[in-house]
This record gives C-alpha cells, sequence and structure tokens, in this order.
C-alpha cells in the first residue's frame, strides 16, 4: 500500500492542505496517470478544472478553490485565531487577480494585493488580510484585528511600516499596537482616547492584573464570561484589596463594552470628573 503511487497523490495532496493544483503535484514527480488514478478511485476529488481536494478537505478551501478566490478578510483573520468582534455572515473573499470568479455567495474583496499572491495560493497572506480588513471593516473592528495580529507575532510593525500602505491602512500601521492582549482592549483605548488622559492596559498592581488603569488611580475592570464561582469571589477580593490602596475600581461587562458603550463612558466621565483617576 505503501508504494500504490494513487495513495501517494492523496498523501501528498494531504500534506499540501487536503487542496491542490494537480500541476503542482506534477512538477513534484506526479505524473497525470498516477493523478487520474486517484481520482478514478475517489482518494481525491476533482473541485475545478484546476484544482482536486480531498474528501475531507476543509470546507472553505474547497469553496475558494471552487469559485476562484482566496479567503481573506475577517474568514481569514478568525481561522488564524485573530480576534474578531463578531463572527461574519458570509465568508469574506478576496479577487486573486487572475483568472474568473465563480459568483460565489460570498463578500468579495478587489483590492489590489498589497503582498503578490502565488497561484497557488487559497489563504491570504497576513499583510492582504490586514488590507482587506482596513477597508471593510469600521475603525475600532479593523483595528482590534490589526492589533491582535501583532499582539500574536502573526506580523511585525517594522514590516508593516515599510509596505505601500493606501486608505484606511495607512492610519492602522500608524497607529496599531502589540499591547492589546483582545480586541475587547483595543475598543476601550480607542473609545477613551479623546479624555487624553493615560491609558494603561494589563497593568500589575498588588499582584494582580487589572484590565485598564486609567491616568494614575482609576481601575476598569471588565468581566467575561468566565468571571462566576470561584473566579468571582477573587475578584472581589482584589477590588477590595485595589480600594484599600487608594485604588477606585470600576467593573463592568463584556455586553457593556461591545453593546452598551455610553453606559460605561458615563461611568467612566464622572468617576473623572470626581478626580478619582489623580493620585
Amino acid at each position: 500500500m505503501h508504494n500504490d503511487p494513487a495513495h501517494a497523490v492523496a498523501t501528498r495532496t494531504a500534506e499540501l492542505g487536503g487542496v491542490v493544483r494537480p500541476s503542482r503535484l506534477v512538477r513534484e514527480g506526479h505524473s497525470r496517470h498516477r493523478i487520474s488514478q486517484a481520482l478514478e478511485r475517489g482518494l481525491v476529488l476533482r473541485v475545478r478544472r484546476d484544482w482536486i481536494a480531498l474528501p475531507s478537505a476543509d470546507a472553505h478551501l474547497v469553496s475558494a478553490a471552487r469559485t476562484g478566490v482566496v479567503l481573506s478578510c475577517v474568514t481569514a483573520a478568525e481561522r488564524r485565531g485573530l480576534w474578531i468582534a463578531a463572527r461574519p455572515d458570509k465568508p469574506h473573499v478576496a479577487y486573486p487577480g487572475r483568472g474568473r470568479v465563480v459568483g460565489p455567495a460570498a463578500v468579495v474583496h478587489w483590492q489590489r494585493a498589497i503582498v503578490p499572491r502565488h497561484p497557488d495560493l487559497l489563504e491570504d497572506d497576513i499583510e492582504n488580510i490586514l488590507l482587506t480588513v482596513a477597508s471593510c471593516q469600521p475603525y475600532e473592528s479593523a483595528r482590534a484585528i490589526w492589533d491582535s495580529a501583532l499582539n500574536k507575532k502573526a506580523v511585525d510593525i517594522s514590516h508593516l511600516r515599510r509596505l505601500p500602505w493606501t486608505g484606511s491602512a495607512r492610519h492602522l500601521v500608524r497607529e496599531a499596537s502589540p499591547w492589546a492582549d483582545s480586541g475587547l482592549e483595543t475598543f476601550v483605548i480607542v473609545r477613551l482616547r479623546w479624555l487624553g488622559l493615560p491609558i494603561r492596559p494589563q497593568t500589575w498592581i498588588s499582584g494582580h492584573r487589572v484590565d485598564f488603569l486609567i491616568g494614575d488611580r482609576l481601575v476598569l475592570q471588565v468581566d467575561g464570561g468566565h468571571h462566576v464561582g470561584a473566579q468571582r469571589a477573587e475578584d472581589i477580593r482584589h477590588d477590595v484589596e485595589l480600594m484599600l490602596l487608594g485604588y477606585h475600581v470600576i467593573r463592568v461587562g463584556y455586553d457593556q463594552v461591545m453593546n452598551r458603550w455610553p453606559e460605561v463612558q458615563e461611568k467612566i466621565m464622572h468617576a473623572v470628573a470626581q478626580g478619582l483617576h489623580k493620585a
């Protein structure tokens, strides 16, 4: 079985991500006859004239090959584990700059790629993902994805700043930061920068990290879904410790930040008006 040429085609297809151009396999030494055998035996399937795939291949990659696009924008960002505000209703893809797009049920981005796309590519490079995100998403959501890419070391900021960005991406490359652990932190920092106060995320105070330190003494804590039970009790204990040290703590929920921001902003504005952010 190990010497079976048809199985060798399927094995190499799996190593290349499950979806591949037969022309690549031919360049690597697999004959077209072997590829035909693998197709006849159902080890691989014909996706389009110039693409084949394993029966178990990633459905998004198969769809991209079938329709003549590459996965990009928020769809590709989510697949890379970057922080996104919400999963899109439709896949986001990009036109690869060649061939014919076969009417995909998706949001298609037509910008010229900032990094050339190889013909065998079905999923954008990180730079092109950020480019499509910049033109597609509202500033806060786009900035959160750019910050997430930097935080996860998917790309280096000095590299990004050497590229010829246009449009919204020119602003994002100047403002994006690797210091936000989540998109939520990006949203808070962007929404509060008009205050003109230092806002430091993930600051260590009394042996614990706080989500945000505003000015010298105002702490903003944002609870996620895991802030229950023992975690909730520990959070309350730490809040008391912070207050005894002279800090003022505002604790809000994730939903308030993302969907009811005016409530959060009003609390912070009143705290600042009373000077609770000052040492």
